[in-house]
């Protein structure tokens, strides 16, 4: 008998997919809040571990569980997550971000910024003309 490959060409999973194992309970408000601010910075828990010198478990149950966090924490995260501590907190609806790049890019950038003067003169030309390359046309009737 000879074996048989089988091609799907429609995968199971997509990267547009959650990764990790899901809950089995809700999170938290302050879970939501912490989740929300890591995501639009686009680190992942494990990122946010190593940045705040804890474990990928302990952060992962700050999102998940209602927990106690010590003050300093809770100053390390909103300074991290570039959000103001009352957002954290729950007593403001929004994190008051500015203008400006997101997740990757927004890292990428931060990189730049650290960069000589003309080096990023250099890196702002080659972004700019690829923007100007990739702009839709605009035709005139």
């Amino acid at each position: 008998m000879q074996a048989l490959s089988v091609f799907i060409s429609n995968p199971v999973y997509t990267s547009g997919m959650a990764a990790g194992r899901p809950s089995k309970s809700e999170r938290s408000p302050f879970g939501e809040r912490l989740l929300a601010a890591r995501q639009q910075l686009g680190f992942s828990q494990t990122q946010m571990a190593e940045k705040l010198g804890i474990t990928q478990q302990t952060y992962a149950g700050w999102e998940r569980r209602t927990t106690a966090l010590r003050p300093e924490h809770l100053v390390q995260l909103a300074g991290v997550l570039n959000v103001p501590l009352d957002y954290l907190m729950g007593r403001e609806n929004s994190t008051k971000r500015g203008g400006g790049p997101v997740g990757k890019a927004r890292r990428m950038f931060e990189e730049v910024s650290k960069l000589p003067r003309d080096r990023q003169q250099h890196v702002l030309r080659v972004v700019a003309d690829l923007l100007k390359a990739n702009r839709p046309e605009t035709t005139t009737a």
